[in-house]
C-alpha cells in the first residue's frame, strides 16, 4: 500500500505508523497517529497517488521508515499536504478532470468550426460557387486576389471551365466575384479548422494533458481532415472537365467524411466529459438508439445524392410525390441499380423513405425512455432527439415546397449535422 501511495518502504530504523486521512478541504494528509513516532522531518515527493490506491472517506493504515540517508527527527505531530491532483483523484473527482477541461472546450470548438464548414459549403453548391477557383494552392491560395490584373487572372482561368462556357458564358466579373468569395471562404474555413486542430493538439500533446491512445485518435481524425480536404479538391475536378456538375458521389462521400470527423470529434469530448459507467443501465434502449443513429446517417447520404442530382427541385409536393405515393418512374433507368444514384425519383423517394421510418422510430424510442428510470443528462438527451428531428423535418418539408431557397436549404443542411449530434449525445448519456 505504500507503494502505491507514492513511497518506496526501506529495511526501517525507526517504524512508524500513519494514516492518509482526507479533508473536507479535499486535501490528503499524512498525520502521524498516537502513539506512534513522529512523522518524518524530510520533505516527501510530491508524486500522485492512483485513485485506486484510496477509498474517499476512509483512510488506511501503512508503514514508512527512515533511511540512513533520510533519518527521522523528532517533531510534533505534523501534516505535509500532497499534490492536488493526488487528493482530486482521492477525494472521487475524476482523475485529470482539471486537465480534461481545456481538451474538452477544445474539441467543442472544433465541432462548432465544422458545422459551420457544413453550412458554408451547403451555401457554396447552392449559389453554384463551388466551380469559381480552378487551382488547388493550400498554402499559396490563402491569399486572394489583390488588386485588379490579379481578379482578370483569376476570372480567365474560370472562363475556360465547362460551366462558364456552358451556363454563365455572360458573367461579368462582379458577378464572379460575388460567387468566387463563397468558395474561398469555405476552402479558407478548412484550413482554420485545419490550424485550430493541429495546434492545440500539439500542445496539449507536449503538456502530457492527453495520454498515448488519445493522441493517436486525435491524430487519426487529423488525418480524416486531411482526406477531407483532398476529397474536397477531388469533387471541384469532377466539374472541371466536362459537365459542368460535381460527381453526385464525390459530393455525397465528402458530406459524409465532414460528418465523420464532427461525429468522431463529438464523441472523443463526450468521453472525456462523462467518463463510461462500469455497465450500461439500459442496454436495450441503447441499441434502439444506436439504430435511430444508424437511420440519420442513412439519411445523410441519400440528402447527398439528393443534392448532387438536385433532386430537391422535382416532386415539389408533400406528403404525396406529385399525387403518387410511389412514383411510377421510380425504375425507369436501366440497369435498375442506377435509379438509387442517378433517379430524382428513387433519390427523393429514398430521402422522404428514410424521415418516414424516423418520424415513427424516434418518437417510439422517447416514449419507451420515458417509462425507465434515466439520469438527468439521458433525460435531457432523449428529449434533444425528439425535438431537433421535428425542426430537421419542418425544414426539409419547407425546403421541398419552397423549391429549395437557399437559406432554407443551408439550414436543413446543418440540421442535419445538429441531429447527429443529438442522437450521439444520446447514445453516451444512455451508456
Amino acid at each position: 500500500m505504500a507503494r502505491l501511495a507514492g513511497f518506496e518502504p526501506t529495511t526501517p530504523w525507526f517504524v512508524a505508523k500513519y494514516s492518509i486521512q482526507l479533508s473536507y478541504r479535499r486535501e490528503v494528509r499524512i498525520i502521524s497517529e498516537p502513539g506512534c513516532a513522529p512523522l518524518l522531518g524530510v520533505e516527501l515527493p510530491r508524486r500522485r497517488i492512483p485513485a485506486m490506491a484510496l477509498d474517499a472517506g476512509a483512510g488506511f493504515d501503512y508503514a514508512y521508515a527512515g533511511t540512513r540517508s533520510h533519518p527521522m527527527r523528532p517533531m510534533t505531530q505534523s501534516m505535509t499536504t500532497l499534490s492536488a491532483d493526488a487528493a482530486s483523484m482521492a477525494t472521487g473527482d475524476k482523475p485529470g478532470a482539471r486537465t480534461r477541461l481545456p481538451v474538452v472546450v477544445w474539441l467543442l470548438v472544433c465541432c462548432a468550426l465544422i458545422f459551420a464548414m457544413v453550412v458554408v459549403g451547403g451555401v457554396t453548391r447552392l449559389t453554384h460557387s463551388g466551380l469559381s477557383i480552378v487551382e488547388w494552392q493550400p498554402i499559396v491560395g490563402t491569399v486572394p486576389p489583390l488588386n485588379e490584373a490579379q481578379w482578370l487572372e483569376t476570372f480567365g482561368k474560370y472562363q475556360l471551365t465547362p460551366e462558364y462556357l456552358k451556363v454563365n458564358h455572360a458573367m461579368s466579373l462582379d458577378e464572379f466575384k460575388g460567387i468566387f468569395w463563397w468558395e474561398y471562404f469555405h476552402r479558407l474555413l478548412g484550413r482554420t479548422i485545419g490550424l485550430v486542430f493541429l495546434l492545440p493538439l500539439l500542445w496539449f500533446w507536449r503538456r502530457g494533458h492527453i495520454d498515448r491512445p488519445l493522441t493517436l485518435r486525435l491524430a487519426g481524425i487529423f488525418v480524416l481532415g486531411g482526406l477531407q480536404g483532398a476529397m474536397g479538391w477531388y469533387m471541384v475536378t469532377s466539374g472541371l472537365v466536362d459537365d459542368p456538375r460535381v460527381s453526385q458521389y464525390r459530393l455525397t462521400a465528402h458530406l459524409a467524411i465532414a460528418l465523420a470527423i464532427y461525429a468522431a470529434t463529438l464523441w472523443t469530448a463526450l468521453g472525456l466529459l462523462y467518463p463510461a459507467a462500469a455497465s450500461a443501465p439500459h442496454p436495450r434502449l441503447r441499441r434502439f438508439s444506436w439504430i435511430i443513429t444508424a437511420m440519420i446517417a442513412y439519411m445523410v447520404v441519400t440528402g447527398g445524392f439528393v443534392a448532387g442530382i438536385r433532386a430537391g427541385f422535382a416532386y415539389n409536393t408533400f406528403p404525396l410525390m406529385n399525387g403518387h405515393v410511389v412514383p411510377p418512374e421510380i425504375f425507369m433507368l436501366d440497369p435498375w441499380y442506377l435509379n438509387f444514384f442517378n433517379n430524382m425519383a428513387t433519390v427523393q423517394f429514398d430521402h422522404r423513405l428514410g424521415a418516414w421510418l424516423l418520424a415513427l422510430l424516434v418518437p417510439w424510442f422517447w416514449l419507451k425512455a420515458r417509462r425507465e428510470a434515466l439520469t438527468p443528462r439521458a433525460r435531457i438527451a432523449v428529449n434533444l432527439l425528439l425535438g431537433m428531428l421535428a425542426v430537421q423535418i419542418t425544414l426539409g418539408i419547407s425546403t421541398l415546397l419552397l423549391m429549395v431557397p437557399v437559406p432554407l436549404a443551408a439550414a436543413h443542411q446543418g440540421g442535419a449535422v445538429l441531429l447527429l449530434g443529438a442522437a450521439l449525445f444520446a447514445n453516451h448519456a444512455l451508456r
